[in-house]
C-alpha cells in the first residue's frame, strides 16, 4: 500500500513503489487510506513521514527530528504490517532498499530511524580520454559516439545508477572541459556547436535519459566545466585560442559563455553546475571573481528567468587555483544555492591526518555556512591496482568531518579515470569494467559518507560478511582477506607522502622513481604541499640525510621508518592471504585481487631498498667519501631485482600503470606519446641507472670527485621584436628592470652575453608580461622566475594547478639556482620553446625576468648552476638513459 500525501517528486516516489510491489509476489499495489484501517500481517505500507498523518501507526520518537533523506522502518511485532516512511522521496527510496535487503523483515520486528551524515555523497565520471585529440588541448573532447561509445549505452548507465542507489550516493558529476558545445545551440553563435545534427540529437536524448533515470534514484546530475575553454570552431572563427591561461577576457568571450550557460539551465533546469575557475584562466585574482559573478551566475539567472522559475540549481565552486573564500564572499549576495569543493589529498590518497595550510583552506570554506565538499581526486598514487582498505577510508572520512569541516564527498574512480569505463587490467576476453572491479571502493566511501562512527567490531563483522558473500569464501578466509586489504591500503599512501615529488598526476608512483628524484626532489619541481599538508609531520629523504650528517634528532615520520613499514605491511598481507582458496563466486576477480597483493609486495620491496640506498649515498654530498656510494650499491641492486619481479608480475596482467598518457606526466619519466607507461618500459631505465652508478663508483675509485660536464656558453638566437623592446647584455651588474635600479649580482658563465629584455616591474604586477617576436628558426625564451611565493612575483608554471603549464616545455626548471638580482630571491630559469615565425610569450601577473633567446636545441637537460655555492647535487652519478639525464 502507498500513501501519496505530501509527495512532490512523483517519479522518484513511483520508482520506490515499483520496487516494493515487484518484490511482493501477486500483490496488488493500492492506495493507503488513513480512515480505513484494514491492515494485515504481510502488508507493506510506504509513504512520506508526517507527525500528524502517521501518529496512530508509528511511535512519536521515530517521527520527530527527521533530517533530509532520513527513513523509518517500523514493524511493531511479527503480526503487524511493515511501514516504510521517508522524510522525502529519497529517504523513502533508501528505506525501501534496506527493507528489500532484509526480505521486508518477514517474521521480524524492526523499529529504526536512519539518516545520512554527509549532505552530498557523489561519484564522478570524466568525458575525457587518455590522450589529446589532434589539434586540441587538454580537456577538449566533444560528446560523440566515436570518442565515448559508452556514453550512449543505456544499459551500462542503468547498471551504474543502480550501483549508486544501492550505495546511497545522491550526486553524479560529469567532468568535461566545455560540454555546452555538445549540448546546446545558440542563435547568436550557431557555429559554436562541435557535433553534427545527428549526434546533437543523440546527446539530447541521452542527457534527458540520464537525468530522468538519475532523478528516479535520488541522484542529482552535476555538470562540471573548466574556465575559460572555448569550442574549437568558435575559437577558429574569431582568431582565438581554445585555451589561454593569461588571456584578456573580452565581451565576446563573456557573452558566448553567458549565453551557453543560460541555454543549458533553460534546457536542463534540474542539473547542477560544478565550476573550475582556475587552471584554464589565470588563478587567484579579480578576474576569477568577475568571471564568476558577472558571467557565470548571471548566465544561470538568465536561464531561470526564461523558465519563469525561482528555484536555483545547485552551483559548486571548486577551490582549485582560485581564492575560493574571496569568490564566495562576492557571490553569496547574488546567488544562495552555492557549495564549495576542494581536493582532499590533492590528486592522490596519502593520509587521514591532514594538516597545514591546505587544511586551513578547507576549514575556512567549511566555516562559510554553505556545504563544503571533499574531492577525492584522480588517485594517481593508487592506480592501476585495486584499493579496498576500509580502515584507511573510514579514518579519511572522519578527518573530512573533524579536520576539514566538510559535509559532502565527491569520489573519483579508484583508477583509470581517463579510460572510463575500463580498468587497466589485461584480461583474455577483452577489458574489465571499473564498475565490476572496484565495487568495494565505492561501497566503502559510501558507507562512511552515510555514517562514519561505526566501531571496529561493527566494521570487522560488516566487511567480513560482505567479502564472504561476494566471493563465496569462508568467514575465516574473508577475515584474513580484510586484514590483508587494510595492510596493503597503507603502502601506496606512505610511499608518496614520504618519498614523492607531487600529489599530482604528473607522477605515477606505482612505476617507481629515479634515484635523483629521491635525493634531489627540487630538480623535479617538488610540490611542498605534499609534505606540509598531506602527510603526517616528518622528514623528506634529503632532510633525514642532512640530520644524520649533523647528528641532529629526527622528527615525526622518517623515510627509513616508512621504508621498513611498507615492507612489513606487504609481508603481513601476503602471509594473511597465502592459504585463501578461491570461492564459489567471482573466482577470477578474487584471483586478480590476490595477485595485486603480491604486486604490492614487489612494489614495497623496490621502494624500500631504493630509499635505503638513497640514505646511504647522500653522505657523499658532504664528505666526498666513495665508501658511502659503495655502501649504497647492494640496496640499489636489490631494488632493481625487486623491480624485475614487479615487471614480471605486471607484464601480462596490466595494460598500463597510468591512465593519463600525455605530456603532462613527468615522473618517473616523461610520458610523451604514451611512452613509459608500463613497468616493462621502466625496467631498462632502472637497470641503466644501476649500471651508470657502478661505473661512477669505479671511476671515482681512481679519482676523488665527480668530473662534472662543463656547461658551454649558450648559442644566442636572433629574433625580431614586434613591439618596442629595450635589451641589455646579461652580465654581473646588468640592470634587468626599466623601472628599478636593481642589478644582477650572481650568474653562471654560460648565461653571460645573452640579450635580456628589460621589463617594467610595476606593469608586470598589474598586467602580466606580453612579448611579441618573430624568428627564422625555432627558439627558446629563457624566463627567470623568483623562488618566492609572494604575490608580487609571477608564479612558476605548475602542472598541479595549470594543465597548460607545459605547452611550451616550460614546466621543468632548466637551470636551478641560476641567477641573483640585488635584494631579490634566487632565480630559476624555465625555457619556453617556440617554432619559427611570429610568436607571443605571455607570462602571468607578477615580476619575472626575460634573460634572452637561445637556439631551441640548447638546454636539453636540466642542471644546477649553484651560483650561491650551496653544494653539489651529485646528480651526475647516474648518467643518462639514451637522451634523458637520470
Amino acid at each position: 500500500m502507498y500513501a501519496t500525501e505530501n509527495v512532490q517528486n512523483e517519479e522518484r516516489f513511483q520508482f520506490a513503489r515499483h520496487k516494493i510491489s515487484s518484490a511482493l509476489a501477486h500483490a496488488d499495489s493500492q492506495p493507503f487510506s488513513f480512515r480505513k484501517r484494514q491492515l494485515k500481517k504481510n502488508d507493506v505500507v510506504i509513504g512520506l513521514a508526517d507527525t500528524t498523518l502517521w501518529k496512530d501507526y508509528i511511535p512519536d520518537t521515530l517521527l520527530k527530528t527527521l533530517k533530509a533523506e532520513a527513513y523509518i522502518l517500523y514493524k511493531k511485532d511479527e503480526q503487524s504490517p511493515l511501514f516504510i516512511l521517508g522524510k522525502d522521496e529519497s529517504g523513502l527510496l533508501y528505506g525501501c532498499e534496506e527493507a528489500l535487503q532484509h526480505d521486508l523483515y518477514a517474521n521480524q520486528v524492526v523499529s529504526r530511524q536512519n539518516s545520512p551524515e554527509m549532505v552530498l555523497r557523489g561519484t564522478c565520471i570524466g568525458l575525457q580520454k587518455t590522450a589529446y585529440l589532434p589539434g586540441r588541448d587538454v580537456y577538449e573532447y566533444p560528446y560523440t559516439e566515436e570518442l565515448f561509445p559508452w556514453f550512449y549505452d543505456k544499459a551500462l548507465w542503468l547498471d551504474y545508477l543502480d550501483m549508486l542507489l544501492e550505495n546511497r550516493f545522491n550526486t553524479l558529476y560529469l567532468w568535461n572541459g566545455h560540454p555546452f558545445s555538445s549540448l546546446v545551440k545558440l542563435k547568436d553563435y550557431p557555429y559554436a556547436v562541435e557535433v553534427d545534427d545527428a549526434t546533437f540529437a543523440k546527446n539530447e536524448e541521452m542527457y534527458r535519459f540520464l537525468t530522468t533515470e538519475a532523478n528516479k534514484r535520488g541522484i542529482w546530475i552535476i555538470q562540471m566545466f573548466y574556465n575559460i575553454i572555448l569550442p574549437k570552431p568558435f575559437a577558429e572563427k574569431h582568431g582565438l585560442k581554445t585555451q589561454e591561461r593569461n588571456r584578456t577576457i573580452t565581451p565576446l568571450i563573456a557573452d558566448y559563455t553567458r549565453q551557453s550557460i543560460t541555454a543549458f539551465v533553460e534546457k536542463y533546469p534540474n542539473v547542477g553546475l560544478l565550476i573550475t575557475l582556475g587552471e584554464a584562466m589565470e588563478g587567484v585574482g579579480q578576474d576569477d571573481i568577475d568571471w564568476f559573478t558577472k558571467t557565470i551566475l548571471p548566465g544561470v539567472k538568465d536561464g531561470l528567468r526564461r523558465l519563469g522559475s525561482t528555484t536555483e540549481p545547485p552551483i559548486i565552486l571548486r577551490a582549485h587555483d582560485t581564492d575560493a573564500p574571496a569568490v564566495m564572499k562576492e557571490a553569496l549576495p547574488i546567488y544562495k544555492n552555492l557549495y564549495t569543493m576542494a581536493k582532499y589529498n590533492g590528486e592522490a590518497l596519502t593520509t587521514y591526518t591532514p594538516r597545514g595550510k591546505w587544511a586551513a583552506l578547507h576549514q575556512d570554506l567549511g566555516k562559510i555556512g554553505t556545504v563544503h565538499i571533499q574531492n577525492v581526486h584522480i588517485l594517481a598514487n593508487l592506480e592501476p591496482f585495486r584499493y579496498a582498505a576500509p580502515d584507511f577510508i573510514q579514518q579519511s572520512v572522519r578527518a573530512m568531518h573533524d579536520v576539514h569541516l566538510s559535509n559532502g564527498i565527491h569520489i573519483y574512480p579508484q583508477a583509470s579515470y581517463w579510460d572510463w569505463p575500463y580498468a587497466a587490467d589485461s584480461i583474455a576476453d577483452g577489458k574489465l569494467l571499473q564498475l565490476e572491479r572496484d565495487w568495494m571502493w565505492y561501497k566503502a566511501w559510501a558507507r562512511y559518507a552515510w555514517k562514519v562512527s561505526y566501531s571496529k567490531a561493527e566494521e570487522q563483522e560488516y566487511w567480513t560478511s560482505t567479502l564472504a558473500d561476494y566471493y563465496g569464501i569462508t568467514r575465516p578466509d574473508a577475515a584474513s582477506l580484510l586484514a590483508a586489504l587494510n595492510e596493503v591500503g597503507e603502502i601506496s599512501p606512505k610511499i608518496l607522502r614520504r618519498f614523492g615529488i607531487t600529489d599530482g598526476n604528473r607522477q605515477t608512483s606505482s612505476l617507481g622513481m629515479l634515484m635523483t628524484q629521491l635525493i634531489n626532489p627540487y630538480r623535479y619541481g617538488l610540490f611542498t604541499l605534499l609534505y606540509e599538508s598531506e602527510a603526517p609531520e616528518g622528514e623528506m629523504i634529503i632532510d633525514y640525510a642532512e640530520k644524520e650528517q649533523q647528528n641532529l634528532p629526527h622528527q615525526g615520520e622518517t623515510p627509513l621508518q616508512v621504508a621498513n613499514e611498507i615492507v612489513g605491511h606487504a609481508q603481513r598481507a601476503q602471509t594473511l592471504v597465502k592459504d585463501i582458496a578461491l570461492g564459489t563466486k567471482h573466482p577470477e576477480e578474487l584471483k586478480r585481487l590476490l595477485h595485486d597483493i603480491k604486486i604490492h609486495e614487489a612494489l614495497a620491496n623496490h621502494y624500500s631498498f631504493k630509499v635505503k640506498a638513497a640514505i646511504q649515498l647522500l653522505p657523499y654530498k658532504y664528505t666526498k667519501d666513495v665508501a658511502s656510494l659503495r655502501a649504497a650499491l647492494p640496496d640499489l641492486e636489490q631494488s632493481v631485482s625487486a623491480y624485475r619481479t614487479l615487471a614480471d608480475l605486471t607484464k601480462d596482467t596490466y595494460r598500463y600503470a597510468n591512465s593519463m598518457q600525455t605530456k603532462q606526466r613527468k615522473i618517473p619519466m616523461r610520458g610523451v606519446d604514451a611512452s613509459f607507461k608500463h613497468w616493462t618500459e621502466m625496467l631498462p631505465v632502472f637497470e641503466t641507472e644501476l649500471a651508470n652508478f657502478r661505473q661512477s663508483i669505479d671511476s671515482l675509485s681512481q679519482r676523488t670527485t665527480i668530473v662534472e660536464q662543463a656547461q658551454k656558453t649558450l648559442a644566442v638566437a636572433e629574433v625580431d621584436f614586434l613591439d618596442d623592446v629595450k635589451l641589455t647584455s646579461l652580465k654581473k651588474g646588468a640592470q634587468l628592470y626599466a623601472d628599478q635600479e636593481l642589478v644582477v649580482t650572481h650568474l653562471p658563465e654560460e648565461l653571460v652575453g645573452l640579450q635580456a629584455v628589460m621589463v617594467d616591474a610595476a606593469k608586470q604586477k598589474q598586467e602580466g608580461t606580453l612579448l611579441r617576436f618573430k624568428s627564422s628558426a625555432p627558439v627558446k625564451v629563457l624566463v627567470g622566475y623568483y623562488n618566492s611565493a609572494d604575490k608580487g612575483f609571477a608564479p612558476k608554471p605548475v602542472l598541479e594547478i595549470d594543465a597548460s603549464a607545459n605547452d611550451y616545455g616550460q614546466a621543468e626548471t632548466k637551470v636551478r639556482n641560476a641567477l641573483r638580482v640585488q635584494y631579490m630571491p634566487m632565480v630559476d630559469v624555465h625555457s619556453y620553446s617556440f617554432p619559427a615565425g611570429n610568436n607571443e610569450l605571455k607570462l602571468p601577473k607578477g615580476e619575472a625576468v626575460i634573460l634572452g633567446f637561445v637556439s631551441d636545441h640548447e638546454l636539453q637537460h636540466p642542471y644546477n648552476a649553484d651560483v650561491d655555492n650551496q653544494g653539489d647535487d651529485v646528480d651526475d652519478l647516474f648518467g643518462y638513459y639514451k637522451e634523458t639525464k637520470l
